[in-house]
């Protein structure tokens, strides 16, 4: 076996806030099977150690960014997690990333941890691991890469994945000498943003390869409408970037053994027509002859979630029903709201975010919209396929890639999984909606389409291998 060390700031079962937790908790065992052995270093967030039943000390440092830090081994979800216990930095109320706000100090935060994962990929562990390759997430561990390039030669490749380039971990300039990083790298072939540090950048520009959560995504960000400021950045270093598709825990979304929902197969949808029906008297909805579409998302323009009250009065007239679980935008919200008081029966929604009862939305929902505006790789959509559920989606990023859209092509070829639109505008989106609902109306076609997105291989098996592929050739 082969050692890389993933850094990151979210992994399940231990702490989640989006994708990232999804994809950190399900690489280790994927790349596993390639011949790596890949530990997780994450930040000791309040009550983490507990859960991780985290005792082994197996690195420590007396001062690292104002107060002593260890790293402890634990265990999650059958993976080693490493958590970097500073109290100082990380033994607070409140998220990962702050309460309500962003803490302050979130630049020393997340510098430590890409500071500490630079420190095991040089000096190793105290009972002897050393990674062979560092492998960076996001804007929180951009900075892993360029600790090891500012530092003495090392012999540990590093791979930076971008899961949303809309967030960029910027700093201060003047917070150069307090992140232990030298002014000298304060150029704009380096770490310089617009005046500013950012994380980010500084880790598309140290890192020996780039990665992105989906094919489409990673050409998409070399164009100015998405690469948010660093398209020249990843445009210059387009031959070291790449996408690789997530895939899916198929073990924890299955509909044939979820303890949340009655159970079903592409074999068998009666349990699904149960699912259904339970839902809608979930939500207070009335029966309805249409779809019931389901939204599980963050409420953003990001996700396109202002789309959807405007474009849900024509699909509601033809039939449809909506079920929304999320929180975000207080203004989407309110607008959801009123959508609900003005079809009462039609739509339910629910402010906030219950796990358990999105396995239930996706397990009794006919389709499952995702409109998002640009979507790194997106797993909603994934699960939908898994649960029968049929997605339709914005063409674009990794929706575009894992979704085959039901034109008149697809549909000849017998390969259709879901429904595209483009423009990302609400005539679009509603011309669309139009269209699922003409579908549906053929039951029989409607099924077939359920049962292919349901027998796609949605797990992580080419994608890991992908990976391991990828460490084999940064590892020096």
């Amino acid at each position: 076996m082969r050692n890389v060390l993933s850094v990151t700031s979210e992994c399940v079962p231990l702490v989640k806030t989006g994708g990232l937790a999804d994809v950190a908790g399900a690489l280790p065992a994927a790349v596993a099977a390639h011949g790596w052995d890949m530990r997780t270093l994450l930040p000791a967030y309040k009550g983490l150690i507990k859960k991780a039943a985290a005792r082994k000390v197996l690195w420590q440092m007396d001062d690292l960014f104002g107060g002593p830090a260890r790293v402890l081994q634990g265990r999650a979800g059958g993976n080693v997690i490493l958590l970097l216990d500073a109290p100082h930095l990380y033994d607070r109320e409140g998220g990962p990333y702050g309460n309500p706000t962003d803490f302050v100090d979130n630049a020393q935060r997340f510098a430590a941890l890409s500071f500490v994962a630079a420190q095991i990929a040089r000096e190793g562990l105290s009972d002897g691991w050393r990674p062979q390759v560092v492998h960076a997430h996001d804007w929180q561990a951009g900075l892993a890469p360029s600790y090891l390039k500012y530092g003495a030669p090392c012999d540990v490749g590093t791979v930076m994945t971008v899961h949303n380039i809309a967030f960029q971990g910027l700093a201060p300039a003047a917070m150069l000498g307090a992140l232990d990083l030298p002014l000298a790298g304060f150029n704009s072939d380096e770490l310089e943003y617009w005046g500013q540090i950012s994380t980010l950048k500084a880790g598309l520009v140290h890192a020996d390869a780039i990665t992105t959560v989906s094919p489409t995504y990673a050409a998409e960000l070399m164009r100015p409408e998405f690469g948010m400021g660093l398209e020249g950045v990843l445009a210059a270093r387009s031959g070291e970037l790449s996408g690789i598709l997530n895939g899916i825990d198929v073990d924890v979304w299955n509909p044939e053994t979820d303890p949340e929902i009655t159970p079903y197969s592409a074999k068998s949808l009666a349990g699904k027509k149960k699912n259904r029906a339970a839902l809608m008297a979930e939500f207070g909805l009335s029966k309805t002859n249409g779809p019931l579409a389901i939204v599980v998302s963050r409420l953003t323009s990001q996700k396109g979630m202002d789309l959807i009250a405007g474009a849900a009065d024509t699909f509601i007239a033809n039939g449809g029903a909506l079920a929304i679980l999320g929180s975000g935008d207080p203004q989407i919200e309110d607008a959801l709201r009123l959508l609900m008081r003005n079809h009462p029966g039609k739509v339910g929604l629910r402010i906030g975010y219950d796990e358990a009862l999105s396995h239930r939305m996706f397990a009794g929902g006919d389709i499952v919209l995702v409109p998002s505006r640009f979507e790194p790789c997106g797993l909603t959509q994934l699960y939908g396929l898994r649960y029968g559920t049929v997605p339709v989606v914005a063409a674009t990023g990794g929706l575009a890639d894992s979704v085959v859209n039901q034109n008149v092509a697809a549909s000849q070829l017998g390969v259709a999984t879901g429904f595209q639109f483009h423009p990302v505008d609400q005539l679009s989106f509603a011309y669309c909606l139009k269209s699922v609902t003409e579908a549906f109306s053929n039951t029989s076609d409607w099924t077939r389409l359920q049962k292919r997105g349901m027998n796609q291989d949605l797990g992580w098996g080419a994608s890991s291998a992908t990976y391991a592929a990828l460490y084999e050739r940064v590892a020096k």
